[in-house]
């Protein structure tokens, strides 16, 4: 069985294509820098520990590498998912509709709860991290967590509908160390298509 590595996504729209509230500088060094140095990052581990060292039965050190995998793998899925759940702000923004509405009147009561609650936990993530909406299945619930790096603190098989990265690297050229300022810019740029669709899909995959 043919084995494979990572690969650099393309963007759904041009780099250009999220300003005012993401400037093209700052998309494409984001994009093409640090998500492509998680994706070289998982590659080397899986060639030089998994496959040469296996190949020519050597010893690595099983738990630093399991470590840093987590960390480089979560790093380059996370930013999958981010590029997905924004678009320009032309199409995207505002409240959501459908199945993700609704369920979030259901849990949060109303969409300006909900927006305070989750701008909460992406402004009060500790050091480098991510706020991210999840939907549990097992108590029809959506809940919200916040991932610390891109591994820590990860709720195991919660299925993610939307995910806002609040590393400094995301926005240090547009807002400088201001995150409160990149936070509320989001909400103009979620594409809730998406994360309605993320929604729908995982509810009809059975458990």
């Amino acid at each position: 069985m043919e084995k494979k590595l990572y690969q650099l996504p393309e963007l759904p729209y041009g780099y250009q294509d999220l300003e005012p509230f993401i400037s093209k500088e700052q998309l494409t060094i984001h994009h093409t820098k640090h998500h492509q140095a998680y994706v070289d990052g998982a590659n080397a581990i899986l060639k030089q520990k998994f496959d040469d060292a296996r190949e020519n039965d050597e010893d690595f050190d099983i738990k630093a590498t399991a470590k840093e995998l987590s960390f480089q793998v979560g790093g380059f899925v996370l930013h999958n998912l981010f590029w997905t759940n924004m678009g320009p702000a032309s199409k995207c923004g505002g409240e959501p509709e459908g199945t993700i509405a609704e369920y979030i009147k259901k849990d949060f009561g109303s969409f300006e709860r909900f927006k305070k609650e989750f701008t909460q936990a992406a402004l009060s993530v500790e050091g480098s991290g991510w706020a991210v909406l999840t939907l549990c299945r097992r108590t029809n619930r959506l809940f919200i967590m916040q991932i610390e790096k891109h591994n820590v603190n990860v709720i195991p098989n919660f299925r993610i509908m939307m995910v806002l990265d609040v590393w400094e690297h995301a926005y240090y050229l547009d807002y400088k160390n201001v995150r409160p300022d990149f936070v509320e810019a989001f909400w103009n740029i979620v594409n809730w298509e998406e994360v309605n669709q993320r929604t729908e899909t995982w509810l009809e995959s059975p458990l």
